[in-house]
């Protein structure tokens, strides 16, 4: 097996997990298990195939990733952050194999591309594939601190990317995703507000150059009007970008996630903007009592896998009322 750690995060994943960690197994020395007290099998699957698993209450993904950093017994010079209801290609696992005993010290991130599964269809058209840094040095690697959209980002050393992809395959039926999308949408409208006034240091730093554009991207999506702009999305995907081809499954993809989520996500920016007369400091104390996302403060030291390194971020001191509840982020 490689020297490398897998970290997956869990509430309620009975239905992927068992698919996950054999998965993971194909490669990984360790994995480990933050579950957020899960109701269901996941625990009792999870220990029943050897794999460790630690109960930490959860807020966000970026804080719960952070606190599996920061305590679990990670002895491995490498990890790999995994969804639990992603899973590795066997052409990824084998590059791994080939190409990880024999990258240059300086290297300490590798990025690898991830493909959509939706209702049993890969999504091939409409969307470039996300190119995310997954994989990392230990000591080099932290998760940015932000509500939605958070990525890996290392304090130092080169990226490589890797070839094959990973997939995202998720198999709860579409009452669950529209359930879920809800909660995210609250999310992504707090993350918007939040970088349309630049409380967030938006730029992302060494994380990839495919993350840095992205991030781009979407500070110009923030500039285009609301509601005009999801559509603008969704013709983009759809029609320019071909996402036709994919049939039904492609176009519920496309209307759900580019426009039907991006919509409901303005509708709560346009909620909160109206309630608050679209006066910035309203809209901070608004986003303070309603959702516990105080004033924010600037980091100059961040644990980067156990040891403290030069690093500028923006953190929330809690967001508690965006805890996951019952399968949900209330």
């Amino acid at each position: 097996m490689l020297d490398i750690s897998v970290i997956i995060l869990t509430y309620n994943e009975e239905i992927h997990i068992e698919r996950c960690l054999n998965n993971a197994k194909k490669f990984a020395k360790e994995i480990f298990i933050v579950d957020s007290f899960s109701t269901d099998k996941t625990v009792e699957i999870a220990t029943e195939m050897g794999v460790k698993v630690y109960q930490h209450p959860f807020k966000n993904h970026s804080a719960q990733f952070k606190w599996g950093l920061e305590n679990l017994p990670i002895k491995t010079v490498w990890v790999w952050k995994q969804d639990a209801d992603e899973y590795l290609s066997d052409a990824l696992i084998e590059e791994l194999h080939n190409k990880l005993p024999n990258l240059p010290d300086n290297v300490n991130g590798l990025t690898a591309p991830c493909l959509r599964i939706f209702m049993g269809r890969y999504i091939k058209h409409g969307i470039i594939p996300l190119i995310l840094l997954r994989l990392f040095k230990y000591k080099y690697g932290n998760v940015e601190n932000r509500i939605m959209d958070e990525h890996i980002q290392l304090s130092q050393g080169a990226i490589v990317d890797l070839k094959y992809p990973f997939y995202d395959d998720n198999l709860n039926g579409l009452t669950w995703w529209i359930t879920k999308h809800n909660g995210y949408a609250t999310r992504e409208a707090i993350d918007l507000l939040l970088t349309e006034y630049e409380v967030y240091e938006n730029l992302v730093v060494n994380s990839g150059e495919h993350a840095s554009a992205v991030r781009k991207k979407k500070l110009k999506y923030i500039k285009m009007p609301l509601f005009w702009r999801a559509f603008a999305f969704f013709f983009l995907r759809y029609f320019i970008r071909l996402g036709f081809l994919d049939g039904k499954e492609g176009f519920l993809w496309h209307f759900l996630q580019g426009w039907w989520y991006r919509t409901l996500a303005d509708a709560k920016v346009y909620e909160i903007k109206k309630i608050c007369h679209y006066d910035k400091e309203a809209i901070m104390k608004y986003l303070e009592s309603h959702y516990d996302i105080p004033v924010y403060k600037k980091l100059t030291n961040v644990n980067m896998g156990g040891v403290k390194q030069p690093y500028k971020v923006f953190v929330p001191f809690a967001i508690r009322s965006l805890e996951w509840r019952g399968g949900r982020y209330a």
